[in-house]
């Protein structure tokens, strides 16, 4: 199972992440703090609280009980690195192409 073993914010709704696979990468969570219906994102919009931001369980969390799966987080940082595409397929968060 992937976890996050550091995170850094940085600016602008962006974290620099550490994977346990030893890659590093910067999930850009603007869209999910300011576009995402679900109010648990809503606090997250205040820097100040955005950068209270800490690893537990190798998810990105924050007070209050707000945390982020690293699944996810390795897709934000990821998602162009064509070599795991078929993960990202395999995890739900890329559409499989189909040959015609």
């Amino acid at each position: 199972m992937l976890h996050s073993s550091n995170a850094e914010p940085l600016n602008e709704y962006r974290v620099r992440l550490l994977f346990d696979d030893g890659r590093e990468g910067t999930a850009d969570l603007r869209q999910l703090v300011f576009d995402d219906p679900r109010p648990v994102f809503a606090p997250l919009r205040d820097p100040s609280f955005f950068q209270q931001l800490s690893v537990e369980q190798g998810a990105l969390s924050w007070p209050g009980g707000i945390d982020i799966a690293p699944e996810y987080l390795y897709f934000l940082a990821f998602r162009d690195d064509e070599s795991l595409r078929e993960l990202f397929q395999d995890w739900g968060y890329v559409e499989a192409e189909i040959s015609v």
